[in-house]
């Protein structure tokens, strides 16, 4: 039941419809006894500056932050982690005495699902990300931290990326026009393909981020998009003799991260995961 003490977290994005965040945090709360609510908001990108003070004046505990506004939210913050800083992207908002204060839970988030899922480290891995947004900031620095050999961003803004992360790994950028160019013979250059675009996220389900016949049998083909479940990125890599990875246990972790920032509390990750499954 919602009460005059009842304390407010949500999600700030545009789109947000998909989104299963509501039902997965609003599960937590109930689960360890917390009066706490969790709202999905779609907040267009000329009002976000907006939505950010809103968090303070509603004295909201703190907000995720979804696409696009990942980088852009930055400026509006009092203060930022040092994790985020280095990303140079927040999905997290704290409101901690009177300040505003960003994280970024993405990337943690991600090398712990994928090593609890497929068992995979990225230390040595040669790594192509598709996209250069928030997430793949995120999962792209975490990967260099822990040691991956190579990663190749292929964006508008991968040349950007690329060298921001160059004193951590060998890094370089391409557009996906170059991409195209370079084909099969290039894409099969590398351990793990990365899929950090919104291409394949309900309800386009049938879209892929590339070609999937330049895919080769032994490569670990990964994908954030966790709603479908299981992408046609995913399905047709499959099929083409590779490891799949969704995006499901990278936002149970990076959720668990959230909760656990701005409650306190230890976050019930069972109840989050059977609660998100049962919704996909």
């Amino acid at each position: 039941m919602i009460s005059s003490q009842t304390r407010l977290t949500g999600l700030f994005g545009h789109p947000v419809a998909h989104s299963k965040s509501p039902q997965m945090h609003n599960a937590a709360f109930e689960s360890v006894g917390l009066d706490c609510r969790y709202l999905a908001f779609d907040v267009a990108p000329e009002r976000l500056g907006e939505a950010v003070a809103s968090i303070r004046a509603l004295q909201m505990l703190g907000v995720n932050v979804t696409i696009p506004h990942k980088v852009e939210v930055i400026p509006y913050l009092d203060e930022l982690s040092e994790e985020a800083r280095l990303i140079g992207a927040v999905n997290t908002i704290v409101l901690r005495d009177g300040r505003l204060i960003g994280y970024n839970t993405d990337g943690i988030g991600y090398i712990s699902a994928l090593q609890e899922e497929t068992g995979v480290t990225v230390s040595g891995k040669r790594v192509l990300m598709l996209g250069a947004g928030g997430a793949a900031r995120a999962v792209a620095a975490q990967m260099a931290l822990q040691g991956a050999s190579h990663l190749t961003f292929v964006a508008r803004e991968a040349e950007k990326l690329a060298a921001h992360l160059a004193h951590l790994t060998q890094t370089d950028g391409i557009s996906f026009a170059q991409l195209q160019e370079r084909g099969a013979d290039f894409t099969a250059g590398y351990d793990l393909i990365v899929n950090a675009t919104p291409v394949g996220m309900h309800p386009h389900v049938d879209a892929v981020p590339m070609p999937t016949e330049w895919l080769r049998e032994g490569q670990l083909v990964s994908d954030l998009i966790y709603n479908p479940r299981i992408t046609r990125f995913l399905k047709e890599a499959a099929a083409r003799g590779c490891s799949v990875h969704g995006g499901l246990g990278m936002f149970i972790h990076q959720g668990a991260h959230s909760f656990e920032m701005w409650t306190g509390s230890k976050a019930p990750t069972d109840v989050m995961r059977q609660t998100v499954e049962s919704y996909l």
